[in-house]
């Protein structure tokens, strides 16, 4: 980056820190009500909601013979400052409704939970932000995980990625299943949870990644430079696979390979392949790529993956376990299609606050629903927020669901 941007950025930088410190307390006050609001949800009622339990190789696994309701959320951009406290107040509201109305038995979100983004935000802190997601999602008591994106912790965030991490690694939180994975594998939150049926055999899992930031010099990520999935961490997964297919083989010689859903924040590169392969066909199925729902909304229907190439789609092909890869980063696109044998989808998003007017917008706004049979089949449905299914405590926003 020119000298000469570094200083303007630090100069502008330096000037929002100094409002910030000014207005902390009325920027605690605030949060406080936003706090309230977070804590005002009623715990969402379970005709039977499944206990996961610590396994004997210390991962959470979920006992039980029955299909799983998974649901991902993406990019919910809790701000927590006072140029954000509106914004974030709609999406506290509409993530409690959309849990309420569906009571999955386990949410993943899939990155940039919080946005700690000064000119936006009106703070740097996103450790206050990160305890507000976390009383919102215990106080609904639904059983959660999350992975990092590129905004949970920047470069001049009050908490670092690993401060973040022991929040929700927590083992007072009764709700959260976030782990901060292997010492000797890049990143925080690599994690795998498992599905066992009576047998003993793991019929799914749930692979969690770090995705990570910035690279290339591109510190404040200005020049969109992603970074992608690192290669001790494509080795670590596929490990765990190996490992979890030789011990259904040790019960049952021919137990098939199970199946397994992969989460992470930044996009990999083969999702920009897949549409624009099925944007050339005129929007059309070809041999490698099938769409089901949804499109790339954002500008020239692009994807902003990492800046390399990496071989973590490639190994998931050559290992057959996994059978859907789910990500956020790109707020307007939404689509879901298979690619080589591999759903590819984007999570519907939550943000009111990091682009400009998406506040006004819902098309893109909700979660993906994941239906996961005990035989492997894969169900994957983009629920809107501005459906009558969700209800919500608070009254909803006015928007727009045009495209």
């Amino acid at each position: 980056m020119p000298e000469f941007l570094m200083k303007i950025i630090s100069f502008v930088l330096g000037i929002i820190t100094s409002i910030s410190m000014s207005m902390s307390s009325l920027t605690a006050l605030i949060n406080k009500s936003n706090f309230e609001v977070a804590s005002s949800f009623d715990q969402v009622v379970y005709e039977d909601q499944l206990v996961p339990e610590k396994d004997s190789d210390g991962n959470w696994t979920f006992y039980t013979d029955r299909d799983l309701k998974i649901l991902q959320l993406t990019d919910v951009h809790i701000g927590g400052g006072i140029m954000s406290v509106k914004k974030d107040k709609m999406a506290l509201n509409a993530v409690a409704a959309m849990l309420t109305a569906e009571k999955p038995d386990l949410v993943v979100i899939t990155g940039d939970l919080v946005y700690p983004v000064p000119f936006q935000a009106g703070t740097f802190n996103n450790g206050i932000s990160t305890d507000m997601v976390i009383t919102l999602l215990e106080k609904l008591g639904v059983y959660y995980t999350i992975c990092f994106g590129n905004h949970d912790s920047e470069l001049y965030s009050d908490y670092t990625r690993e401060q973040l991490a022991d929040k929700y690694a927590n083992p007072d939180l009764k709700y959260s299943l976030f782990q901060k994975g292997p010492e000797d594998v890049d990143g925080y939150g690599n994690q795998v949870i498992k599905v066992k049926n009576s047998k003993g055999i793991v019929t799914n899992a749930f692979f969690t990644l770090d995705s990570h930031s910035y690279v290339d010099g591109d510190f404040l990520g200005v020049q969109w430079k992603y970074d992608n999935i690192h290669e001790n961490q494509i080795e670590w997964y596929k490990e765990c696979v190996l490992a979890i297919d030789a011990a259904n083989k040790a019960i049952d010689p021919d137990c098939p390979m199970f199946t397994s859903l992969c989460f992470f924040h930044i996009p990999l590169e083969e999702f920009g392949i897949a549409w624009q392969e099925y944007k050339a066909n005129g929007y059309k199925d070809t041999e490698n790529v099938k769409h089901f729902a949804g499109g790339y909304y954002e500008k020239d229907e692009k994807s902003y993956c990492g800046v390399y190439s990496d071989n973590f789609f490639e190994t998931a092909l050559e290992l057959g376990s996994t059978k859907g890869i789910f990500c956020g980063h790109d707020h307007e696109n939404n689509a879901s299609v298979e690619y080589k044998g591999i759903r590819l989808t984007y999570g519907m998003s939550i943000d009111y606050l990091a682009y400009t007017g998406i506040s006004k917008k819902g098309a893109q706004r909700g979660c993906t629903v994941i239906s996961l049979s005990a035989d492997g089949e894969l169900s994957v449905s983009l629920e809107n927020y501005y459906q009558d299914k969700y209800v919500s405590k608070y009254e909803k926003e006015k928007v727009s669901t045009d495209r």
